[in-house]
Parts: C-alpha cells; sequence; structure tokens
C-alpha cells in the first residue's frame, strides 16, 4: 500500500520534521493540526490544515478539531470495498494512508507531584486515541505510528519501497497502535480512581484489572540459562523500589538477581540506623547495624562468610571504602546502596568487574501507602498489600514469667524485623546488633530451629545469649526446645497456637522471656 496522504499531529515532536521531509520527498500530501503544522511549515514543508479538510476551525481550546467524518471516512475507509471508496468521493473525502499521532503526556504530567485535577484533565487526549484506533482497525489500508522510536524503522521500509509500507509492518503497527492505547486508557482510570478515593471500601479489589507494563530491560535469562526473561515497571505507579534503581556499574541482569535484589532491599527498608544486609536465593544469611555501615557491613559477613559468596550486599548509607574493604575478595552478584563516594565507586569499578552495582533509594519513608504487590500462578494473578506493617510495641504481650530486659527487647525488634523476610517457617537467630543463624524455607519449624542453630555453629558464631524470633507460633514446643537448648534467652512470636501454654511453660522452666506480636509474617 503506497502512501499517497498522511496525517501528522504529535504532542512529542521529536524526529517528527524528519519523518515529514522524508514524506515530503515521497510526494506525500500531509496534514496536521495546531502546534504540529506551525512546526512543519517552520521547516519549510507544505502542510495542509485539518481545519481546511474538514470545513471547521479548531475549536474549544483544540478539544475539537480531528473528531469529524472528513477525517475519520478518510481513516476508516476499506480500499477494497467499492460502496466505501464511492463515498468518498461523494462527499469529498480524502483518503488517509498514514496516521502519526503522539498522545497528550497524560502520564507524565500526573507523575509530578502537585499536579491539579484541572490540569490532569486537559491532558486527556480524545482525538488522538481515536484516530489511532481507527487507523489500527483499518491496517489493512492504513499504517499507524504512536511513537517517535517508530519513525526510524517506517522511514527505512519507505524509502526502500518507493513509498510503501508491508502486510505485516501495517499489522505489527497496529498491534502497538491498541497496546499504547490500552495503557493511556489504564493509566487514566488509574489516576481518577485515586482522586476519586480509590475502589469502594467494600471492594477493595476491582472485579477487572487492566495492567499494561513497560519494559525497563531484557535480562540474560530466566532463571535458568534456556528461559528467557524481561523486567517491566507499571506505568503510572510511583517510582519507588527497582522501578527507581541506577545502574551503575557491572554485567546486564538475570531474573533472579533481580529477585534476590528485590527481597535485599525490602529487607534494608526495615532498618533506619545505619545497616547492611546480604540476601542469598531470598533469604537473609546476613543483617546487621552498626554506627556505620562499614562496620554494619564487617558484622554482616560474619553472619555467615560463606554464603555471602555470591549473593546481593545492599547498606543504607552512601557506600564508602569501608564498605568496600569489608569486601574485599568477596564475589558479589549486586551490590546497592543509596549513594556512593566516588573513591569507593572507582574501586569497585576496577576490582568487582563482574559485580553489578545500583544506586537505589533506601528510605521506608519514601514508599507510599497502600503499594499492592502481584505474583503470576499457574493460570491466574495474586494481588495483595505490601507487607509494610511495622513491629507495634503496644500490641507486644509479655506471656511468661520474666519479661525481656531492654536489651533483650531491642534484640528482639531486630530479628523480628529479619524473620518478616525469610521463608517459611522462618526461625532467626541474632543479637541487638547482628544474625547469628538462620533457619528457612523447611517443611517444619523444628527443622528450621536445629537449622538455624547449625548454621551459626558451623560458622563459629555463639548462639548462647542470643534472642529467637518466630514468623509465625510454634504448633509444639520441640522448636523451642531446640533453641532453648542453644542458649537463647528469649523469644518473639505471633501466638496464637492451641498449645501455647505448652510452650510458654517450656520457655518459663528455661527462664526465657517470651513476648507475643499478634500478627504474623509469612512469606512464601
Amino acid at each position: 500500500m503506497k502512501v499517497q496522504r498522511a496525517l501528522v499531529s504529535v504532542h512529542d515532536k521529536t524526529g517528527v520534521v524528519d519523518l515529514a521531509r522524508t514524506l515530503a520527498q515521497m510526494g506525500v500530501e500531509i496534514l496536521s493540526t495546531g502546534g504540529t503544522a506551525r512546526l512543519l511549515r517552520e521547516a519549510g514543508l507544505a502542510v495542509r490544515d485539518v481545519a481546511e479538510v474538514t470545513g471547521f476551525p479548531e475549536m474549544m481550546d483544540g478539544r475539537v478539531k480531528t473528531l469529524h467524518p472528513r477525517i475519520h471516512g478518510g481513516i476508516l475507509a476499506r480500499r477494497d470495498v467499492a460502496a466505501h471508496l464511492e463515498a468518498l468521493a461523494q462527499h469529498g473525502i480524502p483518503s488517509i494512508d498514514l496516521v502519526v499521532v503522539a498522545l497528550y503526556p497524560f502520564e507524565e504530567t500526573v507523575a509530578r507531584s502537585g499536579v491539579a485535577l484541572a490540569e490532569a484533565i486537559e491532558q486527556i487526549d480524545v482525538g488522538g486515541p481515536t484516530m489511532i484506533r481507527a487507523a489500527a482497525k483499518n491496517h489493512a489500508s492504513v499504517a499507524v505510528v504512536t511513537h517517535p522510536s517508530q519513525y526510524p524503522a517506517v522511514v527505512e521500509e519507505l524509502r526502500a519501497t518507493g513509498g510503501a509500507l508491508g502486510d505485516a509492518t501495517r499489522a505489527r503497527l497496529a498491534a502497538e497502535a491498541f497496546r499504547r492505547t490500552a495503557a493511556y486508557d489504564a493509566a487514566i482510570a488509574h489516576y481518577l480512581a485515586a482522586e476519586a478515593g480509590g475502589v469502594a471500601p467494600e471492594e477493595p479489589y476491582p472485579a477487572r484489572v487492566t495492567m499494561e507494563a513497560e519494559r525497563v530491560m531484557p535480562l540474560r535469562y530466566g532463571e535458568n540459562p534456556h528461559q528467557t526473561a524481561a523486567f517491566y515497571r507499571l506505568p503510572g505507579e510511583p517510582a519507588v523500589g527497582l522501578g527507581a534503581m541506577t545502574p551503575l556499574h557491572g554485567p546486564e541482569l538475570g531474573y533472579n538477581n533481580l529477585l534476590d535484589f528485590s527481597a535485599a532491599l525490602g529487607l534494608l527498608l526495615e532498618f533506619e540506623d545505619p545497616a547492611a544486609v546480604v540476601i542469598k536465593h531470598t533469604n537473609p544469611c546476613g543483617a546487621a547495624r552498626g554506627r556505620t555501615v562499614g562496620e554494619a557491613m564487617a558484622r554482616a559477613k560474619a553472619s555467615d562468610p560463606v554464603s555471602i559468596y555470591g549473593g546481593i550486599v545492599g547498606v543504607n548509607r552512601t557506600l564508602d571504602m569501608e564498605v568496600v574493604s569489608a569486601l574485599s575478595g568477596i564475589f558479589v552478584e549486586i551490590l546497592f546502596a543509596p549513594a556512593f563516594a566516588e573513591d569507593a565507586l572507582a574501586e569497585l569499578r576496577q576490582t568487582k568487574k563482574k559485580c553489578r552495582v545500583f544506586q537505589v533509594p533506601c528510605a521506608r519513608a519514601a514508599l507510599p501507602a497502600g503499594l499492592r504487590e502481584h505474583r503470576s500462578v499457574l493460570g491466574g494473578l495474586l494481588a495483595q498489600d505490601v507487607d509494610l506493617a511495622d513491629l507495634d510495641p503496644a500490641r507486644l504481650t509479655t506471656v511468661t514469667r520474666r519479661a525481656p530486659t531492654a536489651e533483650e527487647l531491642r534484640a528482639l525488634r531486630f530479628a523480628w524485623r529479619v524473620a518478616k523476610h525469610a521463608k517459611s517457617n522462618a526461625i532467626v537467630l541474632t543479637t541487638a546488633e547482628q544474625v547469628i543463624g538462620v533457619g528457612a524455607g523447611q517443611m517444619n519449624r523444628v527443622d528450621s530451629a536445629r537449622l538455624a542453630v547449625a548454621r551459626a555453629r558451623e560458622v563459629g558464631l555463639a548462639t548462647a545469649s542470643t534472642v529467637c524470633a518466630s514468623d509465625a507460633f510454634f504448633p509444639f514446643r520441640d522448636g523451642l526446645d531446640v533453641v532453648a537448648e542453644a542458649g537463647v534467652t528469649a523469644v518473639i512470636q505471633p501466638g496464637g497456637s492451641l498449645r501455647d501454654a505448652d510452650v510458654i511453660a517450656v520457655a518459663d522452666e528455661r527462664d526465657i522471656a517470651m513476648v507475643f506480636t499478634g500478627i504474623r509474617h509469612f512469606r512464601h
């Protein structure tokens, strides 16, 4: 299908002059509107105003300019139907073979802070999506271009074919066009729902969800090398978490890298004090606090100096040479922080060629309320609120004869935050500053308890005078017996088991302080 007439109306003017110049060189008549027409004329190109075609001026501050049968008839007419062609001729409607439309920047507008509703409303494009959908529907005869990134390939094909765009190209462009309008409408719906106070309280999860994700990057491979993968971000969502990361150094990422990165960032966001975390296979194998992140890093490494190899490491303050020194000779897959000292970053680029280095915000306060997370399951999608619940001291209940000391309570709070990010059934042993042992992902809680103790002893860490956090209640006394034998002096757990009394009795027998949280932190 040779392009003889094109309608060009774009908000984003990037590259449009070069595109129009190529069209003009091929003898294509160009129809245009408003600012686009002015720009093309200033570039010395002949342009016919849409208003001349319709016989109506642009009106209502530009709200009405292309919504007219003389435009949409030219786009929608089927070239293989004689009656359609006769209607064009009878009504003097020029056929349009190429539609180039870049929509009003609604998504960019509402992403800015402090945008008024009236301003957002004026960035809801009506004529643009209508033309895009019309052209995409009639892609057997009409090509539709919706983004400047598509211009080079279109120009190349036009030049190679003497001004034609093939069936496959028009079909591909049509699919991308419908994808664009779907994303645009989804962003508008999301914004208006938020402005209206969100969905109704009785239906926090709507009956239908439309999600359009934008690809951030292709990945090296999926969970295994024979699987392909990519990382997407949901447009319109706040730029937090991995959506706000900035790569500074290292090779491309893999699927597992990002899963572990997300787990590490989630754990690090639990801490306000200088802290360092180490994640391996989405489980914490090291976490610590310190006066500096360098001190915290040294302690986190000591939590499990074996498992840190190939792990994901993060600190929540500027990463300096003290952190780099603590990681000397250790290979880590990803190293991240909210900021980097210049000398530390230079050293990492020089000495850790295979380490991926990222700058990413690490402040919990930056997370907006009401964040949702989604996980795919076979044949469906799960959605839930992100677990941002913190430990509420007012809800803590001491259930044993002995209450925890101030130092034990500080350690219990630390242990509870780490246990929240270990896979269930999770048992975590810590001091007030450092993870000592982690048992996670086991089919029963007593095995997790044994694993936590064993891991600590394997790396030479003392379990005596530590505290224990359990992400859910102890269903039997056996798990508590294991950590009690190891020297644990205080335990934090949700409570709620039918055998709570048995477990509390064991704690009293061994002079262990135990507190119930009333909240569970399963992580599957």
